[in-house]
């Protein structure tokens, strides 16, 4: 599941198929992929160093698991790499409703 590195492998190809990594620490086909699954992966890799085995048409034959896996592949690729753009994004959003609350709640009167 992980390597010597502590990355969490998402994403692999496996006898000419693309697996993701399930709730249970196993790797499941693609094409068992489901919303609440892509959810988790899209968390896990907003919390951490993950990685993913390159999308490579060749190795998988299965036409649907290419599809999937390529357009999965693709966003969360995009995603860890932007992370920490995300997650300062998110905190400065964040914080900019929590002031506007803090404010409007002050005792002092001001809301």
């Amino acid at each position: 599941m992980t390597k010597e590195g502590g990355a969490m492998k998402l994403l692999k190809i496996d006898d000419h198929l693309g697996h993701f990594l399930s709730n249970s620490g196993q790797y499941e086909p693609m094409d068992k992929l489901t919303k609440v699954d892509l959810l988790r992966l899209v968390d896990l890799t907003l919390q951490g160093e993950v990685e993913f085995d390159s999308y490579d048409e060749a190795a998988i034959r299965n036409q649907a698991h290419q599809i999937v896996y390529k357009s999965v592949h693709t966003k969360l690729f995009e995603l860890a790499s932007r992370r920490q753009e995300f997650t300062d994004e998110s905190e400065r959003l964040y914080l900019q409703d929590y002031e506007r609350y803090r404010d409007a709640l002050s005792p002092d009167g001001n809301s």
